[in-house]
């Protein structure tokens, strides 16, 4: 049976995959990291972490909590000290890395979540394996596996029950094949993702395939979009994730062609307003932003509010009512009558 993990007022394990993100702010610069917070908050984040590589770090945490919505985890490497530090500031998650911690340090550390009744994820990455996995099994699906196992029973063994587990690689496959064997011999919730996925587009590429992998495996009870950009384009990322994989709902959809030889208007220019003004909009709505006549009005016609080109005019669809404009005009006509089908879904 699924265990479930509370991390702060979220939990894990319970169906719900929550998102994550870090803050790439120094989190000792408490009003910068606020402030990013706060961006992430609105972007969809649920549960931020936030580096700690010192004891200023750590303390800061208790003057973030003050000022967000969400649980803060603690990212501690190497330092058992920090870890109780963090966790006297508040953290409400700490997360370690099994191959840079002791046993001596482990058993400092679960003394310290279970003193504070928070918990702790145990991260595997394939760039920092504990030792004698790694002699083993070599950089591989297995030692991240075993890695992360190990250290999860030496925390069962110190008593604490409140673990979720990752196994994190830097490629694909090995993500997807280290995750599939660990859920197959824990009942822990997982954090997935693919570590360092790198920038922009083959960043979101690598991690949407690998995480989407899992997920429609049924792995997978929080997620992060490891990327080299602004965090909160993770959060919108992981978003879309969930929603290909038909795992949120609550979003408006956004349906436009690819355009080809066909489009006699600027779609994709219209498509990408589109998408800026709804992509935080909670509400189960349908929209199309169509290119020409070939499947544009069958697509519209399916959606909520829709539009379609045509040489010299657009069809604008809403329900059964039909506004023929200009092609130059289009895209203001459109946009108002999206603002007025949201508006009239949040009421």
């Amino acid at each position: 049976m699924k265990k479930t993990v509370r991390v702060g007022g979220v939990t894990l394990g319970g169906g719900h995959i929550a998102v994550q993100s870090m803050t790439t702010e120094k989190t000792s610069d408490v009003e910068k990291s606020v402030a990013q917070i706060l961006r992430l908050e609105r972007a969809g984040c649920e549960i931020v972490r936030v580096a700690v590589l010192d004891e200023i770090d750590a303390r800061a945490i208790f003057a973030i909590k003050e000022q967000i919505h969400i649980p803060v985890v603690a990212d501690i490497h190497f330092s058992a000290r920090l870890a109780v530090v963090a966790a006297e500031a508040g953290a409400d998650k700490l997360r370690v890395n099994p191959g840079n911690m002791s046993m001596e340090d482990i058993a400092r550390v679960a003394d310290c979540v279970k003193a504070h009744r928070i918990s702790v994820r145990v991260g595997a990455n394939s760039g920092s394996i504990e030792r004698s996995c790694f002699q083993k099994y070599g950089r591989s699906a297995r030692a991240l596996v075993e890695s992360t196992l190990a250290y999860a029973a030496a925390f069962e063994r110190l008593g604490v029950e409140d673990l979720v587990l990752a196994a994190k690689a830097s490629d694909v496959p090995t993500t997807v094949d280290a995750y599939t064997m660990l859920a197959s011999r824990c009942s822990y919730p997982l954090h997935i993702g693919v570590t360092e996925a790198g920038a922009g587009r083959s960043g979101v590429v690598k991690s949407s395939v690998g995480i989407g992998a899992l997920l429609l495996k049924g792995i997978g009870d929080t997620i992060r979009v490891s990327l080299s950009a602004d965090p909160v384009e993770e959060v919108y990322a992981a978003h879309e994730i969930l929603r290909a994989c038909g795992l949120e709902r609550d979003y408006v959809e956004v349906v436009s062609c690819p355009t080809c030889g066909r489009c006699e208007y600027d779609c994709i220019a219209l498509a990408e307003r589109v998408n800026e003004r709804v992509r935080s909009v909670k509400k189960r709505l349908k929209v199309a932003v169509m290119g020409c006549v070939v499947n544009g009005p069958g697509e519209a016609q399916d959606c909520d509010l829709g539009i379609a080109g045509g040489k010299d005019y657009c069809m604008i669809f809403e329900g059964e009512e039909r506004t023929r404009v200009k092609s130059e005009e289009a895209a203001c006509v459109f946009l108002s009558r999206l603002d007025k089908l949201l508006e009239q879904a949040e009421k």
